[in-house]
């Protein structure tokens, strides 16, 4: 078989790795202010707050990490799951059993709770068979917790219909892998407080790619890696962004540049720099994603001393669940009745108490069946830092 250029494994040079540091430096320094802005602020917050975050960006990424590969994991399986793994509370999540969600969710958790671990092939199996606990990838078994044989030939990354595929890359012979991946696994174990540790992860996600170890899964490894990697840079068990959910975003140019990249003399400056501006639109992504949890915080800190009964408290969480126009129809009388279990009358009064303390307001029309919703400008209000956030970073008052 002909290239144009050999594949990156076929280079003299691999697996030694260069950039250009001049050309990263701009998109390295974005990236790390976006992550320590996030972490500033979400240090600011409980514990309790925080695994709430924490709970909602593994959901993001479990689902995400599952849909660039084409697999399209129920949301609701992901959520019971997680839930379970972070003991956090399950009501009015359905109880959705899927051992394909248990997988990814229990090999992201390993990944960042676990991150100051070795890792061996022996983990690295452990996450393949958790990704394929029954032996097959759709309906084709494959080879699970083990390095691909290259029984059925090379493997490749092809595209197109059967007799016109096109190759994208071929991966190094399954008789190499054993090799390969000891020297990755020596350099993942070494390379730790040697390097920028967002590089790192960025270096780790193309090197795994390149060698391709599994039959399959091993876009997902790769991401899951790449986690890792960022947990041990940040010193952290938690993620506060998924990184997953972007890359979905930019799927397409997500494997053109990793097949450029494979297609080059070892020179990963290109995918460097995408992978840095990935990160930091995912950080900035995150903010969104984070948003109710945030808008919640900000809510009870404010109403922390105010006088509610657990009805309210009730309400109150669903709309804030629900988010600004989210509660169709706003908080009508009827629906706070049914939603606490009590009278029509008792639920007017409440609402009417909520009126009073500022927390709910009338709104305009309605006719004979008055709606309620919150005063979303004043929980908008960033007072975890002590004023209005406008344009720009909030400044704490003195």
């Amino acid at each position: 078989m002909t290239h144009n250029r050999p594949y990156i494994w076929q280079e003299p040079s691999w697996p030694q790795f260069r950039w250009d540091s001049a050309v990263l430096l701009k998109f390295l320094g974005d990236c790390r202010f976006q992550q320590g802005s996030l972490l500033t602020q979400m240090r600011e917050l409980g514990f309790e707050v925080q695994q709430q975050a924490r709970a909602e960006v593994l959901i993001e990424e479990a689902l995400k990490t599952s849909e660039i590969e084409g697999e399209r994991l129920d949301p609701n399986a992901v959520r019971s799951s997680v839930a379970r793994r972070l003991g956090l509370p399950s009501a009015g999540i359905p109880e959705v059993g899927s051992q394909h969600a248990d997988g990814i969710v229990e090999i992201l958790l390993d990944a960042t709770m676990n991150h100051e671990h070795e890792l061996t092939a022996d983990r690295l199996f452990g996450w393949h068979a958790a990704l394929f606990p029954t032996g097959y990838s759709g309906i084709h078994k494959i080879l699970v917790a083990g390095w691909r044989d290259d029984r059925d030939g090379p493997m490749r990354v092809v595209s197109g219909p059967i007799g016109r595929e096109k190759v994208h890359y071929e991966a190094p012979p399954a008789d190499g892998l054993e090799s390969e991946m000891n020297k990755f696994c020596s350099w993942w174990e070494k390379s730790r407080n040697k390097m920028d540790g967002i590089l790192r992860s960025g270096l780790a996600h193309q090197w795994f790619v390149a060698i391709h170890p599994f039959e399959d899964g091993n876009g997902r490894i790769a991401r899951t890696l790449t986690d890792m990697a960022l947990s041990q840079d940040e010193n952290l068990s938690t993620r506060f962004y998924s990184l997953s959910s972007q890359i979905m975003v930019e799927r397409d140019e997500y494997y053109k540049v990793l097949e450029r990249t494979n297609k080059r003399d070892g020179d990963i400056t290109e995918w460097l720099q995408w992978f840095l501006e990935c990160m930091s639109l995912a950080i900035l992504h995150s903010n969104k994603l984070l948003s109710n949890v945030m808008q919640k915080a900000r809510f009870w800190k404010r109403h922390i001393h105010t006088d509610l009964n657990n009805r309210q408290r009730k309400a109150i969480n669903r709309m804030l669940e629900a988010g600004p126009g989210g509660f169709e129809g706003g908080m009508r009388n009827r629906k706070y009745a049914s939603m606490t279990h009590i009278s029509r009358a008792t639920a007017q009064r409440e609402l009417a108490d909520l009126v009073s303390k500022g927390i709910l307001r009338q709104n305009p029309g309605g006719g004979r069946s008055a709606n309620y919703d919150l005063i979303w400008e004043d929980i908008n209000t960033d007072i975890l830092f002590g004023r209005p956030r406008l344009n720009g970073p909030a400044v704490p008052v003195k």
